[in-house]
């Protein structure tokens, strides 16, 4: 069975007897390569046959995601400007002007100043999305297949749910949740804005032919704490799965960071499994109150991402595989909650690949 029929099977519930191991090491492969610091044995090999070496699958959503095309209304124009160090990013539309200014840090960036800061600015901002327009990319989509071959099965991301686009997309987290206080109205009908017009991606993500829906939220409870996830977040949720469920596909969100507080409604959101959830000492769950929570939800990762850094006593590591084992199989994609870092050991990877070879279930 190759890792893509096995991929496969874990969502659609059907019999397995092996585990999928899949884990992320993208941002490990990147800022090594950046950087000149892979390790000899994968210099100038390419990410995905590092992948074939370590002897893993892939979480392939990034190859997949280019084949939803959102494309801007007629009368946009966007420009970027380099300046002070700065990369300063406008929007011009008919209705007005949206502008985003961004600090480059290494390998990643600051954002100084988001789109939104204004009920003008969420009036502008609603317009774009309103009048974007939305299609599948079936080239795209082919090339993708073609890449990825048998190492997964195809899947993509789709946008932030609402609140969680807004704190970390569109105002940041201070100036959005205080908006809700501050300018409940607006900030209420931005949000219903957001719903609304993500429906036309809905609509073409249930019309394509990949199986397997992440929803991309980066869910934390210090950014969406319960009582604004049981307002906003919930009912989106349980709206946007009934549609993507009815079309025949299988969902999951991906939660990071504190997740404590969220856990008791993961089986109210309707979701096949959850991504990324992020056990102790990184986190703030052990793996059984994950278990205890998901019941039969697929766990889509789950060992620590500190149990590939060096100084984690390896045998860490190795409990906690059994444990991810043993609490979530035969509903388990394993992998790293949430990636291996660029200074982790990638042997490591290797060793579970080796260890899922000799597990049994069942």
């Amino acid at each position: 069975m190759t890792f893509r029929e096995l991929n496969l099977k874990i969502f659609r519930r059907e019999p397995v007897s092996r585990v999928l191991w899949q884990p992320r090491i993208e941002h490990w492969y990147e800022t090594n390569r950046r950087q000149g610091t892979l390790p000899e044995r994968y210099r100038g090999l390419s990410l995905l046959e590092v992948f074939d070496d370590l002897g893993c699958s892939v979480r392939p959503y990034w190859a997949f995601n280019g084949a939803v095309r959102f494309e801007d209304p007629e009368g946009v124009r966007r420009e970027s400007v380099q300046k002070d160090g700065l990369e300063q990013d406008y929007v011009y539309t008919p209705v007005g002007e949206l502008v985003t200014i961004r600090k480059r840090i290494e390998t990643s960036h600051h954002t100084v100043k988001y789109p939104v800061v204004t009920t003008d600015d969420m009036q502008v901002m609603e317009w774009l999305i309103g009048h974007r327009r939305v299609w599948f990319d079936h080239e795209h989509y082919q090339r993708a297949l073609e890449k990825i071959g048998d190492r997964a099965a195809p899947s993509i991301y789709i946008l932030r749910i609402n609140i969680m686009r807004i704190v970390i997309e569109f105002m940041g987290f201070e100036n959005g949740l205080t908006a809700l206080f501050e300018y409940l109205k607006e900030t209420a009908h931005l949000i219903q804005t957001i719903n609304e017009t993500d429906d036309a991606m809905i609509d073409v993500v249930c019309e394509s032919p990949i199986e397997i829906v992440n929803f991309g939220d980066n869910v934390h409870q210090a950014l969406c704490p319960p009582p604004v996830f049981e307002r906003w977040v919930l009912p989106e949720y349980r709206r946007r799965n009934e549609r993507l469920h009815g079309a025949g596909k299988k969902t999951y969100p991906h939660w990071d960071g504190d997740c404590r507080q969220l856990l008791p409604y993961a089986q109210d959101c309707d979701f096949d499994g959850y991504e990324a959830i992020t056990p102790v000492p990184q986190g703030d769950v052990t793996l059984e109150q994950v278990r205890d929570a998901l019941g039969d939800r697929i766990m889509i990762d789950g060992i620590p991402c500190t149990d590939f850094l060096p100084s984690t006593p390896l045998e860490s590591l190795v409990e906690n595989t059994h444990k991810c084992i043993e609490y979530f199989a035969p509903n388990l994609v394993l992998g790293i909650s949430d990636e291996i870092s660029p200074v982790g050991d990638i042997e490591r990877v290797r060793l579970v690949s080796e260890m899922v070879k000799e597990a049994s279930f069942g």
